[in-house]
């Protein structure tokens, strides 16, 4: 049985954007550097060739990649309430352990970008407080566990 991967509207829409480019425009640029490399003759010490067909199994591999989530995809909506904690949410949570109070919105797999004040469904604050309310105290089971306390949940950004 394969997984689902969890994912907003938005999320699917970048996946797409990105696989388009890849096959569009990636593809074809690495398939022409391929061609120019093996013009110039010995193949077993051609360092563009080597670079160039390593380029390509990296593409290859994300397409496939990129084929593979979209085939396997669940779209969640984002919450309309701020009662529980749920994908879309902005949460405002006290990190009891190190007490510090930080906030961030929790979006889809592979959407979490935590420099931007995002974090994905199944990163380990998310999993812990996913489906929880104000003033619940959980254990965040990370590399280093912590208790965070919630504070707040909105389906607006928390200032």
């Amino acid at each position: 049985m394969t997984n689902k991967y969890t994912l907003t509207q938005e999320g699917v829409d970048a996946l797409e954007e990105e696989l388009s480019v890849l096959v569009n425009v990636e593809r074809p640029l690495v398939l022409k550097e391929i061609e120019e490399a093996r013009s110039f003759g010995d193949l077993s010490e051609n360092a563009d060739y080597d670079a160039a067909r390593n380029k390509q199994g990296n593409i290859e591999s994300r397409i496939m990649e990129i084929e593979h989530i979209l085939a396997h995809k669940e779209i969640v909506e984002y919450s309309k309430t701020s009662k529980t904690v749920a994908v879309g949410n902005y949460v405002e949570v006290h990190d009891r352990t190190n007490d510090e109070t930080f906030s961030f919105r929790i979006l889809g797999q592979f959407e979490g970008k935590p420099l931007n004040g995002t974090v994905s469904v199944d990163a380990p604050i998310a999993t812990a407080i996913l489906g929880k309310k104000v003033g619940d105290r959980v254990l965040v089971r990370a590399q280093t566990p912590y208790e965070v306390q919630i504070l707040n949940i909105s389906t607006d950004p928390i200032e």
